[in-house]
């Protein structure tokens, strides 16, 4: 899986935690035992069935909303994509939204 085939994560009116774990949960496909908490995301992000580029868009409305939440959410991320870089990338798309171009504008976290 790679850019030509990446998961989306369209945080896109997201406003608090709950609908971004729920969002998370929805994008990735992750098990019923997760528990929508931190900790639970970072077990799931680390113990993914198979290779992961994931393109969080949407983002930036969260951010404003909630600095602290998305600043963990953030290290989450980066962590995750640390400790499993062959597993998972994740990408902050800079841009409006992802249709799948070959270079979408994003950054990089882990």
């Amino acid at each position: 899986m790679g850019l030509d085939d990446p998961v989306v994560l369209d945080l896109t009116g997201v406003a608090d935690k709950a609908a971004l774990m729920e969002r998370c949960a929805e994008a990735l496909g992750l098990p019923d035992w997760f528990g929508r908490n931190w900790d639970a995301l970072a077990d799931c992000l680390t113990d993914l069935p198979r290779p992961v580029v994931l393109v969080v868009t949407g983002w930036r409305g969260y951010a404003e909303a909630r600095p602290r939440e998305w600043r963990t959410a953030q290290e989450v991320f980066a962590t995750a994509a640390d400790e499993s870089p062959a597993r998972l990338s994740v990408l902050l798309s800079l841009g409006e939204s992802f249709g799948g171009s070959s270079e979408p504008p994003a950054a990089r976290l882990g």
